[in-house]
């Protein structure tokens, strides 16, 4: 078992519950652990028999492309669609977190973690 981390992928994206948000945008960063077996891979050195974090971080930009409401809603598209691409996921967490969030105060952002 191992972990593959990849973290504070960077978008630029059009999502909150505000319309402004949705046609202005705003940074948002992105945080995913992937929990696999890795005993495989770590013995043949092939792509081919690992989970390829490439594939995982493209499905994220994916995701993150489409708009929406809520964070946690993005957070559970992304957890969707890696547990669909990947039958190796033994638990997945994705973080995430919208910079500078317009909440009436100063905050460096906000920020939803949802785990599968």
């Amino acid at each position: 078992m191992g972990q593959i981390q990849i973290e504070n992928m960077e978008f630029y994206a059009y999502h909150g519950c505000f319309k402004e948000e949705q046609i202005v945008g705003n940074r948002f960063l992105v945080d995913l652990t992937i929990e696999t077996d890795m005993n495989i891979p770590s013995k043949t050195d092939n792509i081919n028999d690992a989970l390829n974090y490439q594939t995982a971080y493209e499905l994220v930009k994916q995701e993150m492309q489409k708009k929406s409401h809520l964070l946690e809603h993005i957070a559970g598209r992304i957890l969707d669609v890696l547990y669909v691409k990947f039958n190796s996921i033994r638990k997945a967490t994705v973080k995430v977190s919208k910079m500078n969030p317009p909440m009436g105060g100063k905050m460096e952002r906000v920020s939803v973690t949802m785990s599968r």
